[in-house]
């Protein structure tokens, strides 16, 4: 997980992952930094967290995500949405979602 999150969000370790933990942050600058615990968890849905990832080109970002081991998952409805869902390798789900209009 500490790969697959590191290169879709461009993170790197903030520290050598330990056995248990991981922590990474951004690459350059401020933002958002990413604790991962390494023992996997129960899985329920929905699950407790949720990430919505935006982009400018969700297609060429989901068709990115895809190449680094993520999944989309089918939506069971068909209505109009601006976001795609999505899971990472492990099955933790994520939205990659249309960027508002600035």
């Amino acid at each position: 997980m500490v790969a697959f999150w590191s290169a879709a969000l461009d993170l790197v370790p903030r520290a050598e992952p330990e056995d248990d933990w991981a922590a990474l942050r951004p690459r350059e600058g401020g933002g958002v930094h990413l604790s991962l615990d390494l023992h996997r968890s129960e899985y329920a849905l929905p699950p407790r967290f949720h990430l919505d990832l935006y982009a400018d080109d969700r297609a060429a970002e989901v068709a990115r995500l895809e190449g680094l081991g993520a999944r989309v998952i089918p939506l069971d409805h068909h209505r109009e949405v601006d976001w795609t869902l999505m899971e990472d390798p492990e099955g933790n789900r994520f939205d990659v979602c249309d960027r508002p209009p600035r």
